[in-house]
């Protein structure tokens, strides 16, 4: 009997798909994070290779490629400024001795220091974060570096573009960086009225090189201003009119950011120019020495998460300072889809006595990462940890108190995109009368919402809680 053409081309894409799903499964068992991990895609990819390998091609890998081999191109360069970074620091960095454990293990973990005599200014919701930003960039005399998740074509986007060209035209070097995925629906004509000004605009550039095409499950999450390297910004905010509470399904929008002057203004223009070097390949000239802030002596710290390193540094971080807990956890968790360690820390703290807060969202934009989260709650219930729903709008800071002075405010959520695949920063700042503002904002909060009681899991009907257990099965990868 004559095989047809077609039937013989069928037959060689299934025996490729096959060919590939084996590959692929020996690969999944040597370089995935987790033995179920491992069997699940192993097995997936040997039995229905149709749909395994693309998604492998995706969502399997693990680590950030090509970043190392980006900074060899130009080493010496690098490595030159790095030496000015670490030399301006110097004498701003708080001595050891001074620093707990638990301090040692997180400046071991990303490689930095904590700094003295800043400045940290709390900015809750839109507008005083923007009006702050924007007349942080008015003020700009040599360069603007403005890297955000988020941007859209909206008016407070205009704003912002406006801003970054009147700067531009002042000749004031602007850079602006953004993510694809975050800002996939930013028009061209945005991004080029912004370069015909002179802006140097860049999207991050997460495939580049040979071996990195189906890397688009990474995503650079940071959301960070500085200003002629005496003055940044960085927290939960994206550039979007949902972020200024003008979105009537999630008003009111509540946020939050952070002012910062002092010598950590370094470190955070170190992670910005990272990110910009490698979606550009381009090394700004910038300045590295310090200018510590007037009459403030905050101590704090930039730490950045990513992909790139072998250490799993975000998880790492809050396993740490959940650790270092000996009175007052509180913490604001939009997404709260935990790991098993800190899952593990939650409970160690609540046994040692701590007390246990966590605020997330009543008003979820994404209905399975919110039903995830039930599942998690539901593990807790037991542990005399206290759960509130944001009502009154949509909760999106990502910021944490521990004890009466320990606070972060930054752009990790408490899942795993931001553990483990998204790049991601927060500052870390030790003193006690920012702390205290944190409290305050914090009451605030607890009062516009309402307590989830620890059995609402089991008063909910079986299809709510059935799709409470198939969202924590996707939380992996949503």
């Amino acid at each position: 009997m004559k095989i047809s053409r077609k039937s013989r081309l069928i037959g060689i894409i299934v025996m490729v798909f096959y060919v590939a799903g084996f590959i692929a499964a020996i690969d999944a068992i040597m370089t995935t994070r987790t033995a179920p991990g491992a069997i699940a895609w192993s097995v997936s990819l040997v039995s229905v290779p149709f749909v395994a390998v693309p998604a492998y091609l995706v969502l399997g890998r693990s680590k950030f490629k090509g970043a190392v081999e980006a900074f060899e191109e130009r080493q010496d360069e690098i490595e030159n400024e790095i030496v000015k970074f670490r030399r301006g620091l110097e004498p701003w960095q708080v001595s050891s001795d001074q620093l707990s454990q638990n301090f040692t293990a997180i400046r071991n973990l990303v490689n930095l220091e904590m700094t003295r005599c800043n400045r940290v200014d709390l900015l809750i919701n839109g507008d005083a974060t923007f009006d702050s930003i924007l007349a942080g960039v008015a003020q700009a005399k040599d360069y603007v570096l403005f890297q955000f998740y988020m941007i859209h074509d909206d008016d407070i986007g205009r704003q912002v573009q406006n801003a970054l060209i009147e700067r531009a035209n002042a000749g004031v070097r602007v850079f602006v960086l953004y993510d694809e995925i975050g800002s996939g629906s930013l028009p061209k004509k945005y991004v080029e009225k912004l370069s015909a000004a002179g802006v140097e605009v860049s999207s991050f550039k997460p495939t580049q090189g040979s071996n990195n095409r189906f890397q688009i499950n990474f995503r650079n999450h940071r959301k960070m201003v500085v200003v002629d390297g005496t003055v940044g910004w960085i927290g939960g905010h994206n550039v979007g009119d949902e972020y200024m509470g003008r979105d009537p399904e999630f008003s009111p929008w509540r946020d939050t950011h952070v002012r910062l002057e002092g010598p950590v203004v370094m470190q955070l223009q170190a992670t910005i120019l990272g990110d910009w070097y490698w979606a550009t390949r381009k090394l700004p000239e910038v300045t590295w020495v310090p200018t510590p802030a007037e009459d403030s002596d905050v101590n704090a710290m930039i730490v950045p998460f990513g992909p790139t390193q072998r250490l799993e540094t975000a998880g790492l971080f809050f396993v740490a300072a959940l650790n270092a807990a000996k009175h007052r956890i509180w913490l604001s968790a939009p997404y709260f889809v935990p790991d098993e360690a800190v899952m593990k820390a939650l409970e160690l703290a609540s046994l040692r006595g701590v007390d246990v807060r966590i605020i997330t969202t009543g008003k979820p934009d994404s209905l399975p990462v919110y039903l995830a989260a039930f599942h998690y709650i539901d593990q807790l219930r037991d542990m005399g940890i206290t759960f509130y729903a944001y009502e009154p709008g949509f909760l999106h800071e990502k910021v944490m108190l521990i004890d009466d002075e320990i606070s972060t405010v930054g752009t990790p959520n408490f899942d795993n995109r931001s553990f483990r695949l998204n790049f991601e920063v927060t500052a870390l700042i030790v003193n006690q009368g920012f702390a205290s503002e944190m409290e305050a904002m914090f009451e605030a909060d607890f009062a516009h919402s309402t307590i989830i009681e620890p059995d609402v899991l089991s008063k909910k009907p079986y299809w709510w809680r059935l799709g409470v257990k198939l969202s924590r099965l996707a939380s992996p990868v949503l």
